[in-house]
């Protein structure tokens, strides 16, 4: 029992000295775990690597004991003799950081003796310093006296050369001089020298006025003996003048020279105008122009307007007769005939002589914007004081509109430039002239629609031209839309555009609503001839809404409308609505069209019942024939049954009716649906409310097939296929026996497997055996219905 114990007490002294050294390294080395479960796992792993499963291997435990207490005091010996010493390299350390600590300390004291040192000579050269700056503050205000003198010593001397040039008639070198100037003026703009830039800009003024002046006097000499300005068509004269090679010489040089004198004008123009405005004037080196503010004129061009400007104020401004707000065309086209009387002199005589110098103007076009610039002033006048008089304004907009379409399609002026139509679409004006559209819109339709032949096609006697034939209310209020949709489309503003878009829309919902109201009062009679020309106005409004929505103009205003997000024509529709018009899916006319289409639909609905009331009468006799005792008879001898006759006649009528007083489109849905309730009415009351000997089925497919259906015949090719209850009633009634039998024994079989839980399998269907025979539309229990009707079965 001694050596249990003895090898227990052996192994708790192994275990301890197993957890020594573990327990040493984990207080020492942070990545060991010192927990429980980590020692555990730690003794286990040992004993089961050093012992085993193998008891007997107990014996050899003192061994590992002793071995393992020589590692554990070698281990011990090591830390204690590293924790004595210093290791080498932070040994190394130290002595480095010792060492630049005292070079610090010693940079430390050199940089403060240095400091001190700079210091004392800051302040003995201060003195000297101050002195060297009054120096140079003296250098610099002698230079700038001196560059101020050159300056003005410049100015002088450009002032005498142009005097001297001017003295012996050297007008290039003056303008050259005068060039100079105007570019040392834009180089001092920037200065602070307010008394040098002052005397150079009067210089400047003076010199280029006397220059101006003296070429303006030659130049209007020049025009004097070439007729300008031609008021009058010019008048070709074979026989040239005796110095015409002369005077043509003048003109180039005289041009050319005022060309020459082009940049000091605009730059003299410029200041004024921004003294004027109170602003700071533009230099000429600024960055071009936006494309809304024009350029300054040819100066050439300003000197040849001046006599036609003279003209235009005197006969269109003061107490003269002439200048009347009656009569806005009398100013608009005396400015296009002296545009047209000019047209041949401008590009013949001038134009050659700007593209010699190399400008990039045309002259008939500076010309026209010379003009211009006349009767935009006079018509932003007139347009202000004719606000309150609609008639008057009505003529003004009508007169610009007209004077800008001959302005750009026979004169052929620049898109880009201005003409009139932007004075149009200032705030006050712009609204006057939508509330005066609409006001005259609304009086006319009041007009039309009361007048005596409002109802009546001005084509009706001319078939080729009469296949909508539309009313002439609808007409005129087409042509009225379609009118002012020439009015604004060459508005240069998308914004002024769509509001006159909402107001059309605005218009046609109106006069829909008036369609409606009339179309009322006649609805105690929707076969007459005014409700259908109601129904045909209101398909002819909508044929044309539904073309505008494809037109490449109304669908630019489409996209205008999407971008700028326009309620008044978007009328509150929603995302996907919008979306479908940002790509081009829906138009703006869809709201109107859908009513349109809602009210076109009621009326013709309504025109069918009545028609089919009537129809339905005619047919009630022939339904009451007696078909069950009907003999047969041969195809040759057969005779259209007497009491089909009047419900034929009255099919016949009321189809010549309709095609006489219905548009093309709408007569062909009329005799559509006319067939389609036709034939319901025919099979319920005639097919399935009777019993059908042979006879009376051949008569009844008689009349059909050689009566009836040719009477729809003449508005399309198969017009049995409108009708294909009563066509394949007919054909079933009219089987041979032995067919009918087959089938009806077919249709009862199927019908009965289906009863019992379906058809077997591979067995074909019954519509396959109905198709043979050419029924489609019938479905077998309704084909099992009208085998039954027939009276011809063996045995009975």
């Amino acid at each position: 029992m001694a050596a249990p114990t003895t090898t227990v007490q052996t192994m708790n002294s192994l275990t301890d000295t197993l957890l020594k050294p573990v327990y040493a390294n984990s207080q020492g080395m942070d990545s060991v775990s010192a927990d429980s479960g980590t020692l555990q796992d730690y003794l286990l792993d040992f004993m089961e690597k050093e012992v085993g499963s193998d008891l007997k291997s107990l014996k050899n435990v003192g061994h590992l004991l002793e071995k393992l207490r020589e590692e554990n005091s070698v281990l011990e010996e090591q830390v204690l003799t590293d924790a004595s010493s210093v290791p080498p390299k932070v040994s190394a350390a130290l002595s480095a950081a010792e060492e630049a600590s005292c070079s610090v300390e010693d940079l430390l004291q050199r940089e403060a003796l240095i400091s001190k040192r700079l210091h004392q000579h800051l302040q003995d050269a201060q003195p000297w310093m101050d002195k060297l700056d009054q120096t140079l503050h003296k250098v610099n205000t002698i230079e700038r006296h001196v560059k101020y003198l050159r300056c003005l010593q410049h100015i002088e001397e450009l002032s005498a050369a142009v005097q001297q040039c001017l003295m012996t008639s050297s007008v290039w070198e003056a303008i050259r001089a005068v060039d100079s100037m105007a570019a040392l003026d834009a180089g001092l703009n920037q200065s602070g020298c307010s008394h040098l830039q002052g005397f150079l800009q009067e210089t400047l003024h003076f010199w280029h006025k006397i220059i101006k002046d003296r070429l303006t006097t030659d130049f209007e000499k020049v025009l004097i003996q070439l007729h300008w300005p031609f008021i009058a068509p010019p008048i070709q004269t074979l026989t040239p003048t005796a110095n015409g090679q002369e005077i043509s010489s003048q003109l180039e040089l005289l041009v050319s020279q005022l060309l020459a004198l082009q940049n000091s004008d605009d730059l003299i123009s410029q200041r004024a105008l921004a003294s004027c405005q109170g602003v700071p004037a533009i230099q000429p080196a600024s960055p071009a122009p936006s494309p809304s503010q024009a350029p300054p004129l040819c100066l050439p061009i300003q000197i040849m307007l001046l006599p036609l400007s003279k003209r235009f104020r005197y006969h269109f401004y003061g107490n003269r007769q002439t200048n009347t707000l009656s009569k806005p065309e009398w100013y608009l086209t005396q400015v296009l005939m002296w545009i047209g009387n000019s047209k041949t002199f401008m590009e013949e005589r001038i134009q050659p002589i700007l593209d010699r110098a190399g400008a990039t103007t045309s002259a008939m076009v500076e010309l026209c914007r010379g003009l211009l610039s006349l009767v935009q002033e006079k018509v932003a006048s007139d347009a202000s004081r004719l606000l309150y008089d609609d008639a008057l304004f009505c003529h003004l907009v009508e007169e610009v509109l007209q004077f800008e379409k001959e302005l750009r399609g026979n004169h052929s002026f620049p898109a880009v430039l201005p003409g009139l139509l932007h004075l149009l679409l200032e705030d006050a004006i712009l609204q006057k002239w939508l509330t005066v559209e609409k006001k005259m819109a609304v009086e006319k339709m009041d007009a039309m629609l009361s007048s005596e032949g409002a109802w009546s096609s001005q084509y009706k006697d001319i078939s080729d031209m009469d296949e909508l034939k539309a009313p002439d209310c609808a007409e005129t209020f087409m042509t009225l839309l379609q009118v002012i949709t020439e009015r604004y489309r060459s508005l240069p503003c998308p914004s002024a555009q769509l509001k006159f878009l909402g107001l059309q829309k605005e218009l046609v919902d109106d006069f829909r609503i008036r369609l409606t109201q009339v179309m009322k009062e006649e609805s105690r009679c929707p076969l007459g001839a005014r409700y259908c020309a109601i129904l045909n106005a209101v398909n002819y409004i909508s044929t044309i809404l539904g073309d505008w929505g494809d037109n490449v103009f109304f669908l630019q205003l489409q996209q205008a409308a999407v971008s700028l997000g326009e309620e008044g024509v978007l009328g509150g529709l929603g995302v996907l609505e919008v979306g479908r018009l940002a790509s081009l899916e829906g138009s703006l006319f869809e709201g109107l069209l859908a009513l349109l289409d809602r009210l076109k639909g009621d009326m013709m609905g309504r025109l069918l019942e009545w028609t089919m009331r009537e129809i339905t009468e005619k047919v009630r006799p022939y339904g009451q024939d007696r078909w069950l005792s009907l003999p047969p008879q041969q195809d040759q001898s057969m005779t259209l049954s007497s009491s089909a006759c009047p419900m034929m006649l009255c099919v016949r009528d009321r189809l010549l009716n309709l095609h006489q007083v219905l548009s093309f489109s709408l007569f062909q849905l009329a005799w559509q649906g006319l067939a389609e309730r036709l034939d319901n009415v025919l099979y319920q009351e005639v097919v399935l409310s009777n019993h059908f000997s042979e006879g009376g089925a051949a008569q009844l497919q008689f009349d059909m097939t050689r009566n009836l259906f040719p009477l729809f015949g003449h508005y399309c090719k198969r017009p049995e296929n409108f009708f294909k209850h009563v066509k394949e009633a007919c054909i079933l009634l009219s089987l041979n026996v032995g067919s009918a039998i087959l089938l009806r024994n077919l249709l009862k079989e199927s019908m009965e497997e289906e009863a019992r839980g379906g058809a077997a399998a591979g067995d074909p269907p019954p519509e396959s055996a109905l198709n043979e025979q050419g029924v489609y539309c019938l479905a077998p229990c309704d084909v099992l219905i009208l085998l039954n009707l027939r009276a011809s079965w063996p045995g009975q």
